[in-house]
């Protein structure tokens, strides 16, 4: 990876949340599960919850993704070293991926031809053999499509795909498919599918030829959402049977049984004549699949969910205890609703009764609803994501106890601003889905192969508005930020006792060398308010006197908001626990801009906090300058005409760069008098770039400054003596728009940084600066030589624009660096840079 063998760069954390689709999750046989996260495609091991990589390669949000083979095809799977994913996107694009399990590398192998106009709605595939697939593709132009594809025999080889078929339903389009093989030895393939027109179709085809229309299945009221056909199943000991499970928005749950006739005369059930039996009734259409008949019939109606069933699977099989190779299909079904439960269905074992055996989730708030749940490959867990981007999973730990399970966790929407603590313990990270979330490595004593792994420990702002930007206070004593949302109000938020007290078990501080600060602390946690814009304290002494509760208790309205139960976690938090649980109290309000605000920055001593808002004229850019503690306006900067996009104090306090898109830049000199007071003056103000500048960075060890920019390059600026600012290089054109700058000194050494560069189109580069000084300590001309250090893998970067870039502030150790990014897909990733 490193060019030059310089600097080398690792993956530490990936954080991110689900698209909010259905079908967007699949848990695929090699045990991993993927889910769309914005245009990327992430990956997540579920025994450790942490996302190993992200598939770049779709320039639209990510649909739906399916294994091959997937928990289902487990058996099928024992010796492939290659698993294969399918992914579809909002434009109607397909990839095929290839994870090669020896050396856990991916590639993308190859985009199908586009056949479909509209985005993929849903992919369903299954193995015929062990190197053939099929699956079919839908697409919300109403177009279906069916696919063969057969894998290579060694990595690296080439994977043949053909298109076997494909049809239009017409304006109701499909949402809902399923593939299997129907029993018996005629080698037929069976097509489900359904969608808006609340009917079930079947397609029968052979193995090789078109698939042709066979019958449709009625009883659904609402859109079909979800289809799934169990592996042929044993009765009175001929595997002749195959049902379909089929669920709705109409909240219910069918079981299709498809049983083989013997021949087609005695199928039609005619043959009973005078004979009305229950049977009779629910007896549906002959399916006809080549020499073969099949008897359908409903087995089941499953009425238990309250809201729309947005999914349902079969369990995957199980090994049959006496031999190894045989397989045998659980009679047991996994549904997820917009109920916020997820069911497992059983039939009762004496009257064969299907009855609801376990549910969970019925006591979250916050889901929200289940859009998918899915199995893991032997059965014990069920893994379900909801409305929130959150997954929650749930292992079986015996005799139908079902706990839940630590998950990979993030933002669901473009993740705009990103920090180090103060004391470098944790990042924290601002989206437009309107959260702050705190990530922290969590160590264990008892330590595994790793030592630590990133998990979410806090949400502390859980908001009203999508939030834009915020500012990490660096003043000693507690925790602070400022956060910035689309309003005209920044709010400061100070860290509450359960979170120092979390905060210490994370990073194993028996000894806190913070418990003077903890005896200051007199706040426990927050309550979110009704509208979810102010949180307000909840203090130590409150906590043991009874809550008052207004007339209206015991009714359960969609406005009512839980009390927060602030907790000392002694282990990462799950999802229910950091939506109410763990807000921080907000201490103050910062009234002054006319528009939503954009950026917000802390200098380094902690004193000063300066504020942009968003602007398309001179007295609306200005910038506000707010004294910590007081938290009083103490300054008003003019200079730009439209919206400041980051501002940075340098590494001294002296200057303060603002960058807007007015495409200039400015450097205030900010000077303290010996009263405390604030005086500011315009020291220089340059048109910099042809387009609009994003980004900026301070050398932190002189008067250098970068500037990053919509027309694709960089510039290093250096401020004179005499109070100007001189152009000291360009770097050379970058590939795309340049959206995010970070400047890291080395060694102690004057003369020598890292620059972090982040494009729009996902990538982060490295560049080695290095000057020499004249001995009045500006950089000497020619002076400034820079150089590319590293490309960052594409696999372990953003897959659409890098919004905000952050070295941790390391003293001791300068030849590893830690890296903070955050972007547009969602994503919040920390990096391991070490020079060599």
């Amino acid at each position: 990876m490193p060019s030059g063998g310089e600097v080398e760069v690792k993956r530490v954390f990936i954080g991110a949340g689900c698209n909010r689709i259905v079908n967007n999750v699949s848990w695929g046989a090699s045990g991993f599960v993927s889910f769309g996260a914005h245009n990327a495609v992430a990956i997540f091991c579920p025994k450790s919850a942490q996302i190993l990589t992200t598939l770049p390669g779709h320039k639209a949000v990510v649909n739906c993704t399916h294994w091959l083979p997937t928990s289902k095809f487990l058996f099928k799977a024992k010796q492939l070293e290659q698993h294969y994913l399918l992914s579809g996107d909002a434009d109607g694009v397909i990839i095929l991926w290839e994870l090669s399990l020896t050396d856990g590398k991916w590639r993308q192998v190859l985009q199908l031809p586009q056949l479909h106009k509209k985005g993929v709605t849903c992919i369903s595939g299954i193995m015929v053999s062990q190197t053939e697939a099929m699956f079919a593709s839908s697409s919300s132009d109403g177009s279906v499509c069916v696919w063969e594809v057969v894998f290579p025999l060694t990595a690296g080889g080439d994977c043949k795909l053909s298109s076997r078929d494909s049809f239009s339903v017409g304006s109701k389009s499909m949402v809902a498919l399923s593939l299997a093989e129907l029993p018996g030895d005629s080698g037929q393939i069976i097509l489900a599918m359904g969608g808006l027109d609340n009917k079930i179709h079947l397609y029968c085809g052979g193995r090789k030829g078109k698939l042709a229309h066979a019958c449709e299945l009625k009883g659904h009221t609402d859109w079909i959402r979800s289809l799934d056909f169990s592996l042929p199943i044993s009765i009175n000991g001929e595997v002749n049977n195959i049902f379909l499970v089929s669920s709705s928005q109409d909240k219910g749950i069918r079981i299709w049984k498809m049983a083989l006739c013997s021949s087609v005369s005695n199928g039609h059930g005619i043959s009973r004549k005078g004979e009305i039996s229950l049977s009779s009734y629910i007896e549906g259409p002959v399916l006809l699949a080549g020499s073969s008949s099949f008897q359908i019939s409903l087995e089941s109606l499953l009425i238990g969910h309250e809201d729309w069933v947005y999914s349902v699977m079969w369990q995957p099989p199980l090994v049959a205890s006496r031999e190894e190779d045989a397989y045998y299909q659980p009679l047991s079904i996994l549904s997820a609703s917009m109920d916020k439960t997820m069911m497992i269905w059983q039939p009762e074992k004496t009257s064969g009764v299907w009855m609801n055996v376990v549910t969970v989730g019925e006591l979250s708030h916050c889901a929200l609803g289940f859009y998918g749940g899915h199995w893991s490959p032997n059965g014990d867990s069920i893994l379900a994501h909801g409305y929130g981007g959150s997954f929650h999973l749930w292992k079986n730990v015996g005799n139908d106890n079902w706990l839940p399970q630590k998950v990979p966790s993030g933002h669901f929407a473009s993740v705009t601003d990103i920090a180090w603590a103060r004391t470098g313990d944790y990042i924290m990270s601002v989206s437009h889905d309107q959260t702050t979330r705190i990530y922290a490595p969590w160590k264990v004593e008892a330590s595994l192969e790793d030592g630590e792994f990133w998990h979410e420990i806090a949400r502390p702002q859980v908001h009203g508005h999508d939030i834009n930007c915020m500012a990490v206070i660096h003043s000693k004593g507690n925790h602070r930020f400022v956060g910035g949302a689309d309003e005209k109000v920044a709010r400061v938020f100070e860290a509450p006792l359960s979170f120092l007290k979390t905060l210490n078990n994370a990073t194993l501080q028996k000894s806190c060398s913070s418990d003077d600060v903890m005896g200051d602390v007199q706040i426990l946690g927050a309550n979110m308010s009704a509208l979810g814009l102010s949180q307000k304290p909840i203090y130590v002494q409150a906590v043991h006197e009874a809550p008052e509760r207004s007339g209206i208790d015991g009714i359960d309205t969609l406005e009512t908001i839980p009390d927060a139960v602030p907790t000392v976690f002694t282990e990462p938090p799950i999802e229910d626990q950091l939506a109410w649980h763990t807000l921080w109290p907000e201490s103050h309000k910062l009234y002054g801009h006319g528009n939503e605000l954009f950026a917000l920055c802390c200098d380094h001593k902690g004193e000063l906090v300066a504020s942009s808002c968003k602007a398309q004229s001179a007295a609306v850019a200005e910038v506000w300058l707010w004294q910590v503690g007081s938290w009083k306006a103490v300054g008003r900067l003019q200079s730009h005409s439209l919206t400041v996009t980051q501002m940075e104090f340098s590494h001294d306090d002296n200057f303060l760069l603002t960058v807007s898109r007015d495409r200039q830049f400015s450097v205030f000199s900010i000077t303290k008098t010996g009263t405390g007071e604030i005086s500011h003056s315009l020291l220089a103000r340059q048109e910099g770039h042809k387009r609009i500048i994003w980004s900026c960075s301070w050398n932190p060890h002189g008067n250098e400054f970068a500037t990053g920019s919509r027309d694709k390059t960089v510039k290093i600026w250096a401020i004179e003596r005499e109070s100007s600012v001189r152009l000291l290089t360009t770097l050379p054109q970058f590939m795309s728009s340049v959206t995010a700058l970070s400047w890291i000194g080395l060694h102690h050494q004057k003369n020598y940084g890292l620059l972090a560069v982040g494009m729009e189109n996902g990538q982060i580069e490295m560049w080695n600066l290095s000057y020499n000084r004249a001995d009045n300590g500006s950089i000497a001309t020619p002076g400034l030589a820079a150089s590319l250090a590293v490309r960052i893998d594409p696999f372990i970067c953003h897959a659409s624009t890098v919004n905000r870039l952050a070295w941790k502030k390391n003293e001791d150790d300068h030849t590893s660096m830690q890296l903070a990014s955050c972007g547009a897909d969602n994503c919040v990733r920390v990096f391991d840079v070490t020079v060599k």
